[in-house]
């Protein structure tokens, strides 16, 4: 099977790039802005047209969108997380032979849910900021292009090779940092949210699962399991061996969470991402989101791709302090 690969430069695309390269049964080629690209273009910047013929050339099979934003002014995130999609849809459509679109969303597309829910991919979304609106813009784009298409609606995402500004990369940083120069503590933002979290790893297989699926519509990837940010924190002050103490800052008042469409309360326990990161300048860092609780219904990616993660958050965070302890 032909795939073209989009976006194999970011957190989750190397991983993907990864994994699809594993399969003999897959014939892959990349197309992005990196010079080790098989196709140099600029999604966010490049027309339709112009991809059309790079589709008709390659002709896939499978087109598997990982391009994006996670970071950047509410500009950037538009042109990255919407303009782009609309280019890869319009591509697609003028194609002589159009692909399957396998295009990765975000669980920020959701906003706040009420606490202790569990979140369906029926649930209405309400995105409370700039990264959430746009991903949402583009999944709805992928939604209403008449393709045969499919959104992973991916989860709070850890593992090694984590963008350097995303929280565990930089508490991993702070103790390092603080084991080298003996400090007894490290400062970390508010810990007291509740994330889904799941696997980078776990997600290329996820994405791998969609490739071979018949599955539309948007399908949520996580672990299932809402897990206090601050436990996940211990986790990784475990891993590192750091007796100190973490110095938290105090949560500012989050917006109130929003009635969300199809929310179950959460009486079930089942297993625990951001999306894929892109560099951005300080200034245009992105805030904490108001959002207390996350926790994924995952119950379609079981029943219509096969999937469920598979890694434990222990040791999902474990790889990120080994990647930064020996990182030179």
């Amino acid at each position: 099977m032909r795939v073209l690969l989009l976006g194999a430069g970011g957190f989750i695309g190397r991983r993907v790039a990864d994994r699809l390269f594993l399969d003999a049964d897959l014939q892959v080629t990349v197309l992005g802005r990196r010079d080790a690209a098989d196709i140099r273009f600029d999604l966010a910047s490049g027309s339709p047209g112009a991809l059309a013929r790079f589709l008709d050339a390659v002709a896939p099979q499978v087109v598997v969108n990982c391009a994006g934003a996670s970071q950047g002014a509410p500009r950037t995130l538009v042109r990255a997380n919407s303009l782009a999609v609309a280019t890869v849809c319009e591509a697609i459509r003028r194609s002589r032979e159009p692909a399957r679109l396998v295009h990765l969303g975000s669980a920020a597309e959701y906003g706040p849910v009420p606490v202790g829910s569990i979140t369906s991919e029926s649930a209405e979304p309400r995105p409370v900021g700039p990264y959430g609106v746009s991903k949402l813009a583009g999944t709805e784009l992928v939604l209403s292009s008449g393709l045969d298409a499919l959104v992973l609606r991916v989860f709070d995402v850890v593992g090694p090779g984590a963008p350097a500004a995303s929280l565990f990369a930089r508490l991993a940083e702070g103790l390092r940092r603080a084991l080298e120069l003996g400090e007894p503590r490290v400062r970390v933002p508010d810990l007291s949210a509740f994330r889904d979290f799941v696997d980078v790893r776990d997600v290329a297989e996820a994405v791998r699962a969609a490739v071979d699926s018949a599955a539309t519509g948007v399908v949520n990837i996580g672990s299932g399991r809402a897990v206090r940010v601050r436990e996940a924190a211990d986790l990784l002050v475990r891993a590192s061996g750091f007796d100190g103490l973490l110095s938290e800052e105090t949560r500012a008042a989050p917006l109130p969470a929003q009635p969300c469409g199809s929310v179950r309360a959460a009486s079930e326990s089942s297993s625990a991402h951001p999306a894929a990161a892109h560099p951005a300048a300080a200034e245009h860092r992105a805030a904490p989101e108001p959002v207390l609780w996350r926790q994924a219904d995952v119950r379609t990616a079981r029943e219509r791709l096969g999937w469920r993660a598979q890694t434990p958050l222990e040791e999902s965070l474990g790889d990120v302090w080994l990647e930064t302890a020996c990182r030179v």
